[in-house]
Order: structure tokens, then C-alpha cells, then sequence
């Protein structure tokens, strides 16, 4: 890379003062399901049974409906890089009243439609079928205040405050923690209500994280807020001009969303061709690489907030030597973890299994995950950035063309025409991740995203 593009040390320094606690973040959403997983797990078969059924339709629910979020980013980082107080509020206001009425919608619409998305697992007993039926429903009556809580979380994030976000996912956790154990195995003289129990400790944790964040938005001192002279409830020409602006760069987005989640459903599938010790393998690779995909997500988010606040302030080589910043930091990281990959491959699988036809499996693709780990990184971070910029229509293609016509075509090609089983699926996703971080650096260093429309 051009020296012109090196990092200053204070952009290192506010790429990891916003990075290290959204990664944080992310594991605590993430240990948010493992608590209901663990939970569960010790509850009964039929609980996880079900628990495990649901877990795939609230991650397509929850990442559809998030996409909107994005728009959100791009023009609150601009507005706060550019010191416009007034665009930054109406950006606030109409993110939030949109991100409840879509919230409101989808969890009617999902509400309605829960048979026939359980019938997209045809097999599982009726006992299974009622439990995952009633944590749905308790789940979806939450999906507003969820949404509400993820669009708050990513704009105060985009204003350079992800301490809040972070401390507030934790507190959160702990709630869902306390009420599942009172609720799922009735202790402390609560019902036992298993299943359902866990869906109202999720619940409440959702409402309390989405009340936390509205209520720090509500303070008129703070760097952002939907309060502005004592108003809070305002609807205006500038409230529907934002709205639109935010649906200009979030819909490329929700594009993406979509194209992804089909995409992810074939890739599935093929590795489901494979059979029961291949997914159980699959799902333990996935365990370890998951830790890699959560730091460098969240260098990407610190590094959408910068691009988003440097080019607000017209100053586009500072956003791009925060791209570099970011990237150069996610790559080092993940090149750590790729290392620890190859050097004790069997002692980290063994943190989920000891299953030894998993191990014997597991291990060469594990050495193939080694590999892709800095393209990775590359990737997640440069499409955070594009996103960060407003111009999604180049990550929207980007990502597109990365799981349809490179991660399914090389997937299947290496499984089902020359046989390489579950290494060929980790090569063909080695592949996405390879051919998309040479097209985002190639559209990086054009440098149209720097002009993008917001």
C-alpha cells in the first residue's frame, strides 16, 4: 500500500478505542443465545431440540431488519463529523420511529406466518414443534424493542461512543442470565417454565437494552440525542428528509441481507449433503472462526464510524488512512488466531468434541480456515468501511457476486465433482473471501466511495 495512506497514531488510537469494546459487544450477543443454548441444554432434550429450531429463523429475521440500521450509520457519522447538530437529531428521530414500525410489521407479519416457517423443518416431534411455536411468540413480541436496540446501539457507535452500547449488552446479559435460571428451572419459588422461560428472560433483556440506550439518547447534553430544545417528539420536513436519505443507503443493504441469507441456506445444504459428522464438524469449526469474525466485524464498525465522521468533516484522506488503520489491525489479529490454528489445531477442536472422526476431519480444514483468515479480515473490514462511506451498491455487488458465483460455484464443485467432502466446502469459502478482498481493495483504491451520496 502507498505510504501516502499510513496510519497516524491517533487514528490507530481511535480505531481501537472504538473497536476493542464492539467486539466486546459481540461476543456478549453472542453469549447471549449460548446462555439459552447451555440452559437448555441441561433442561432437556426436547428444550434445545427446539431452542436450535428457532435460532436459524430469528438470525435471518434479526439480520434482514438490521440492514436498515446501516443507513442510520452513515448519515449520523456524517452529521457528527460535520458538527450538524440538527441533521444528526432528525437522523435519530426518523431511524427510531422507522426502526419501531418495521419492527412492529415484521413481528406481526412473522407472528402470522410462524407455521409456515416452522414447517420449513418438517420431521421434528410435536413436542418440539409447540415449544419452539411458544418461544417464538414471546420472542417476536420483543422484535420492536430489538430493533429499536440494535439501531441505537449502531448510531451512537457511529458518533464514537461504543463504551455505552458495550457496558449495556453486558448488563443485559446478566438479566437474561438471572431470569433464565429462575425461570427455565423454577427456583426462588418462579413457575417452571423451561422453554418459555428462556423466551422471557431473552424478552425482558431486550426491552431492558432497548430502554437503556433510548434513555441515553434522551439526554439534550449528549454528542447525539432526539432532543432538541426540550422536543422530543417531533415530525417534520427535516425528520422525512433524513428518513429518505437513510433508506437511500440502507436498501442496497437489506439487497445484501437477502442475497446472503439465500446464499448462506445453499451453502448449508451442500455441507448438509454430507451428512450428520460432517455438520457436527462444520459446527465446531464454525464455534472457533466465529471468534475471528467478531473482531474483525468489529474493527469494520470502528472503521465505518471513522470514514462516516472524517468525510462529514470533508477530510477523505484521513478516512482513508482509517480504513488502513483498521484493516492493518484486523489483519494482525486474525493472523494471530490463524497461527494458533495451525500450530494446536486438535487441542481447540477438542473444546467442542472429542469425537475423534470429528478431530480427524476437522483438523485439515481447520488448517485451510488458517488461510483465509487474513483475506477475511480484509473483507469484513472494507465492506464495513464502504457501508460507513453510504456507498453500499459496491458491497451490495461485491457480496453478491461472492456467494452466488464464487462461494456455491466453488463449493459444489469441490464437494460434489471432485469429491474433497468437507474441505472442499472451507476451501470454497477460502475462495469467496480471497477473490472478494482483492475486488473491495480495487474499488477502495479508485476512491469513488469517498464522493458517495448520503
Amino acid at each position: 500500500m502507498s505510504a501516502t495512506y499510513s496510519a497516524h497514531p491517533n487514528l490507530n488510537r481511535a480505531v481501537l478505542q472504538l473497536a476493542l469494546p464492539t467486539i466486546a459487544q459481540s461476543f456478549f450477543h453472542t453469549l447471549f443465545y449460548l446462555v439459552d443454548r447451555a440452559m437448555l441444554g441441561h433442561y432437556s432434550t426436547d428444550a434445545l431440540a427446539a431452542f436450535r429450531l428457532t435460532s436459524p429463523l430469528l438470525w435471518c429475521i434479526s439480520g434482514l431488519l438490521s440492514a436498515f440500521s446501516i443507513g442510520s450509520v452513515a448519515l449520523v457519522g456524517r452529521a457528527v463529523g460535520a458538527g450538524d447538530r440538527t441533521l444528526a437529531t432528525a437522523t435519530v428521530r426518523a431511524s427510531l420511529v422507522f426502526a419501531l414500525g418495521v419492527g412492529i410489521a415484521a413481528s406481526g407479519v412473522s407472528w402470522l406466518g410462524l407455521d409456515r416457517m416452522l414447517a420449513l423443518f418438517p420431521g421434528v416431534t410435536p413436542e418440539v414443534y409447540d415449544a419452539a411455536n411458544h418461544f417464538l411468540k414471546i420472542i417476536l413480541f420483543a422484535l420492536p424493542f430489538d430493533l429499536l436496540a440494535t439501531t441505537a446501539a449502531a448510531m451512537l457507535q457511529a458518533a464514537g461512543n461504543s463504551r455505552t452500547p458495550f457496558v449495556v449488552a453486558g448488563i443485559a446479559n446478566l438479566v437474561n442470565l438471572g431470569i433464565d435460571y429462575l425461570l427455565i428451572y423454577g427456583r426462588g419459588g418462579f413457575p417452571e417454565l423451561g422453554v418459555a422461560g428462556a423466551a422471557i428472560g431473552s424478552a425482558i433483556a431486550m426491552i431492558f437494552n432497548a430502554g437503556w440506550l433510548l434513555w441515553v439518547l434522551s439526554r439534550q447534553q449528549g454528542v447525539l440525542s432526539f432532543v432538541d430544545q426540550g422536543k422530543a417528539l417531533v415530525w417534520s420536513a427535516a425528520e422525512r428528509l433524513a428518513l429518505s436519505r437513510v433508506m437511500r443507503v440502507a436498501f442496497p443493504t437489506l439487497g445484501e441481507r437477502v442475497c446472503r441469507s439465500i446464499g448462506y441456506l445453499g451453502f448449508t445444504a451442500i455441507i448438509s449433503s454430507l451428512g450428520s459428522t460432517a455438520m457436527a464438524t462444520h459446527e465446531a469449526l464454525l464455534g472457533l472462526e466465529a471468534i475471528c469474525f467478531l473482531s474483525a466485524d468489529g474493527f469494520g464498525i470502528a472503521v465505518a464510524a471513522i470514514v462516516a465522521q472524517r468525510l462529514g468533516a470533508g477530510k477523505p484522506e484521513e478516512a482513508m488512512r482509517g480504513v488502513f488503520a483498521g484493516m492493518t489491525m484486523a489483519i494482525a489479529l486474525l493472523g494471530c488466531f490463524a497461527l494458533l490454528f495451525l500450530a494446536v489445531p486438535g487441542g481447540l477442536l477438542r473444546i467442542f468434541t472429542q469425537d475423534d472422526q470429528i478431530l480427524a476431519i476437522g483438523i485439515p480444514c481447520l488448517a485451510i480456515a488458517a488461510l483465509a483468515q487474513p483475506f477475511m479480515a480484509t473483507s469484513l473490514v472494507l465492506e464495513q468501511a464502504l457501508r460507513g462511506a453510504g456507498a453500499t451498491r459496491s458491497a451490495f455487488v461485491i457480496a453478491t457476486l461472492g456467494w452466488f458465483v464464487i462461494r456455491l460455484i466453488a463449493t459444489s464443485s469441490f464437494v460434489w465433482v471432485l469429491g474433497w467432502g468437507l474441505a472442499g466446502v472451507w476451501l470454497g469459502s477460502t475462495c469467496d473471501w480471497l477473490i472478494r478482498a482483492f475486488l473491495l481493495l480495487v474499488v477502495l483504491r479508485r476512491g469513488k466511495w469517498q464522493k458517495a451520496i448520503v
